[in-house]
């Protein structure tokens, strides 16, 4: 039976709701695919699959149509859009997580749009669970690797290089890898280090006894690698 305006309408509200709760977790973690994206996805999926339904209806016994044959090139093409925020940064990978609820926002649009609403909504309360809780639950259970980039403005002079790493291994930090640059507003060197730590901990008294190095300006950390 062909749905009516007030029905497909309905659908693409629930799915615009159920997307934008997993869209707004990945806002208030400051990624680039957040409430907004994750809505449009959402959304759009609902509307690919009601638009393949209704076809199906038109043609129903004047042709053989497959309903799902439209859906299915969501499924395969929203790895595109995945793909885009999955970023390489030197050792690190970032947008994986990302990248897996954007797939999982066009499932939950197809099933909302084919009307599936009791798996949509249980699919969307798993998805948060796994997003909010098992991440604490990782970081109390599961001892993990910190990955942190340390950037320090210094002077020119090589050997201000050793004596930071002398005082990263004080720590047990172990450089990953490093950049240096010529600072655009001086005649320092921007030192950018990936260092991997076992324990956030004692960030604050790494980049205390790095600023009081002779030649050191600034020292700030940023986050290397998150998912």
């Amino acid at each position: 039976m062909a749905l009516t305006d007030y029905e497909m309408i309905l659908r693409l509200c629930i799915a615009a709701l159920l997307s934008g709760l997993i869209g707004y977790e990945r806002e208030i973690h400051g990624r680039l695919a957040g409430f907004r994206t994750h809505i449009l996805v959402g959304v759009g999926s609902t509307l690919i699959m009601l638009t393949s339904m209704h076809i199906f209806e038109i043609y129903k016994g004047v042709a053989n149509p497959d309903p799902g044959r439209i859906a299915a090139q969501v499924v395969s093409g929203i790895g595109f859009l995945g793909a885009g925020t999955i970023i390489r940064f030197k050792a690190s990978v970032r947008g994986l997580t990302t990248a897996a609820s954007l797939w999982t926002v066009a499932g939950i649009g197809l099933a909302v749009g084919a009307g599936v609403f009791v798996p949509a909504a249980a699919t969307t309360v798993i998805v948060l669970s796994a997003l909010f809780f098992l991440n604490r639950l990782e970081k109390l259970l599961i001892r993990k690797d910190w990955y942190r980039s340390l950037e320090i403005v210094c002077g020119p002079d090589a050997s201000q290089l050793e004596m930071i790493r002398s005082v990263l291994s004080e720590y047990d930090v172990e450089i990953k890898d490093f950049d240096v640059r010529k600072s655009s507003c001086s005649d320092e060197m921007l030192l950018r280090i990936n260092c991997k730590l076992l324990s956030n901990e004692n960030d604050n008294d790494i980049t205390s006894r790095i600023r009081q190095l002779k030649g050191v300006s600034k020292v700030d950390w940023k986050i290397m690698s998150d998912i």
